[in-house]
């Protein structure tokens, strides 16, 4: 059983949720929508988000004695880090979509949009 918890997170599990999903989640969150805004790509969203992920990183190692530099645990932060920020900047675009071209398109769900 502790080798399956030692899979996601290092310490404890509110460690990873506190950490990862709420704090680095937010920040996820708030820069899938920020590039979104600015009609930017999915590839700078990768990159700002391998950034954002080494500063969870280093959170999890100055607050709560993680290990800063594990290819591990980094793997296991940027996909649930680019997980939200994919899913905020596909919010964010369906609603810039059905807006910016509403002679064209259609919001057809929270992540979707659909022709007229």
């Amino acid at each position: 059983m502790e080798f399956q918890n030692a899979l996601l997170w290092e310490v404890s599990p509110f460690e990873f949720l506190l950490v990862t999903v709420v704090l680095g989640g937010g920040a996820a969150w708030m820069t899938g929508r920020a590039v979104a805004l600015g009609w930017g790509s999915n590839r700078i969203l990768g990159f700002y988000i391998v950034l954002l992920t080494a500063a969870v990183r280093f959170i999890h190692f100055a607050l709560f004695h993680g290990t800063l530099i594990s290819l591990h645990y980094y793997v296991v932060d940027i996909v649930v880090l680019l997980a939200i920020a994919y899913i905020a900047k596909r919010h964010t675009r369906a609603g810039q979509m059905a807006l910016q071209y509403t002679f064209k398109y259609t919001r057809s769900g929270p992540l979707s949009w659909k022709a007229r």
